[in-house]
């Protein structure tokens, strides 16, 4: 097949920003590859970072007006990336941001309205990735092991440090994954409280000491002992974690390297309990794999049985939009782009829906 010439854009519940990654996939002999082209991320303004974070909290009118305006916002910086390295495009493959994810509830909701995203930026765009999944009664999440199948099949496991962590592998045969639980999200809301956007690097965190209660309350947390196929959302941390973090008394350093061992050591036990070699390969990508204290504190735990490896930064930073590019590919061959083993949905689905400039 001739190279489909896709942009992929992603914004994930960190809130870091948009990322846009404009990419050539192609298939060959059953094989999908792929080469990044141009990438861009674009860091949220103040006043758009707020939006995003509060929309959960909004009216259903307020709500859908935040999904036509933000469509439209979309579309104007992906127009702007294309413009500005004259870019030959095909189509559009947006993930949206999550607002509300409730698939026990049968819904999901990623705003960024696919049509007001094509007319602002002149193209097919292809969106809406989820709600199908949710439809046939699955999680709708996560989505990104499709592509850990297709291009990252050289690694024993894919770790994604998001927002959430979220973790991929192969077992018998299918492809399975869930979201472990912690990421970026909780160190994020301990920063902000002091007015920093991140603790870049870990170094605060490194500074700190373990909080034992923190801990312990944390490593309590009913979700962890559920079974998969299991998602969570904003909605969870702040019903379950934010209440924690909050009531703790300690420094911000103290609070960072808590919640970073307790990151560790939950992804560490999944880790483990999925191992099947002497030898293993963990792949990490997403902002938390360039938090050197976590990925130390990681490879601590998880011993020498498994190299954490962390790849280029591009990929560490657009493996995500790459995935979704992949997705939008997946959607014009009508082939299947979300994996029932992962979801728990009643089947493996091409999902997507196809929008239209006009």
């Amino acid at each position: 097949m001739e190279p489909k010439k896709i942009i992929g854009l992603m914004s994930g519940t960190s809130l870091d920003g948009l990322d846009l990654v404009y990419c050539h996939i192609w298939k060959a002999s059953e094989n999908w590859s792929f080469e990044i082209k141009q990438a861009k991320s674009i860091t949220y303004s103040q006043e758009m970072h707020g939006k995003l974070k509060n929309a959960i909290s909004l009216s259903a009118e307020d709500l859908l007006e935040l999904n036509a305006t933000y469509g439209t916002w979309l579309g104007e910086q992906t127009k702007t990336f294309i413009d500005e390295y004259k870019l030959d495009v095909d189509c559009v493959a947006s993930h949206g941001h999550t607002t509300h994810h409730r698939p026990e509830k049968g819904f999901t909701f990623q705003i960024g309205s696919g049509q007001h995203l094509a007319n602002a930026c002149g193209k097919k765009v292809i969106c809406d990735f989820r709600t199908n999944d949710v439809a046939l009664n699955g999680q709708g999440a996560p989505l990104v092991p499709i592509g850990d199948r297709l291009f990252f099949e050289q690694y024993d496991f894919c770790l994604n440090l998001g927002g959430i962590s979220n973790i991929s592998f192969e077992q018998r045969g299918q492809r399975l994954a869930y979201d472990i639980g912690l990421a970026n999200m909780i160190l994020n809301h301990i920063t902000q409280k002091e007015l920093l956007s991140y603790d870049a690097g870990g170094q605060l965190a490194r500074q700190g000491i373990t909080n034992p209660e923190m801990l312990r309350q944390l490593n309590a947390l009913e979700y962890y002992r559920l079974p998969f196929p299991k998602s969570i959302g904003y909605e969870w941390f702040i019903e379950k974690v934010a209440p924690i973090v909050d009531s703790t008394t300690d420094g911000m350093k103290n609070l960072l390297n808590t919640s970073i061992h307790h990151i560790c050591e939950q992804i560490a036990i999944q880790v483990k309990a999925n191992t099947t070699k002497s030898k293993n390969t963990l792949l990490v990508t997403g902002g938390g794999a360039l938090n050197h204290f976590l990925i130390e504190t990681l490879q601590e735990k998880l011993g020498t049985t498994v190299e954490v490896v962390i790849p280029s930064k591009t990929i560490i930073a657009f493996k995500e939009a790459l995935v979704f590019a992949l997705m939008g590919a997946l959607r014009l061959e009508h082939d299947i782009n979300v994996l029932c083993s992962v979801t728990g949905a009643k089947r493996d689905s091409s999902s997507g829906v196809v929008f239209f400039p006009s």
